[in-house]
C-alpha cells in the first residue's frame, strides 16, 4: 500500500480557520474554492406513470397539479402523456414531491 507524506502548512491551516469565522460572522460566504460539499445525486428521469402517480398521491387535477408547480398546464399534461421530459429543477422539484408530497401543499 502506498503511503503518501503530507506536509503541514500553518499558512493554510490558519487561512483556512480563518475564513470559516469569517463564514460564521456572515462576512464570507463558503464556495466551491473554499469548501468542498457533498451534492445530491442526479435525479434519474420520471416516466409519464411515476409524473402521473405523483399527482395522483396529491389526489388534484392536472391544472391544480400545474399551479402546485408553477407551470403550464400543457406541460403537466406533456409530461403525463409522455410527450415532453421534466428537466432540471422541475425533476428535482418532482424527486421530493415524490418522497414528500406534503412540500407541494405548504
Amino acid at each position: 500500500m502506498k503511503t503518501k507524506d503530507i506536509e503541514f502548512n500553518a499558512d493554510d491551516l490558519v487561512g483556512s480557520a480563518e475564513a470559516f469565522a469569517d463564514h460564521l460572522k456572515g462576512s464570507r460566504k463558503l464556495t466551491l474554492r473554499t469548501k468542498t460539499v457533498q451534492l445530491p445525486p442526479r435525479v434519474k428521469p420520471l416516466s409519464p406513470a411515476q409524473v402521473r402517480a405523483i399527482r395522483k398521491s396529491l389526489n388534484v387535477s392536472q391544472p391544480v397539479f400545474a399551479a402546485m408547480m408553477n407551470i403550464p398546464t400543457v406541460t403537466a399534461a406533456s409530461w403525463e402523456r409522455g410527450r415532453r421530459q421534466p428537466t432540471g429543477a422541475a425533476l428535482r422539484l418532482l424527486d421530493i414531491a415524490r418522497r414528500h408530497p406534503e412540500v407541494l401543499v405548504a
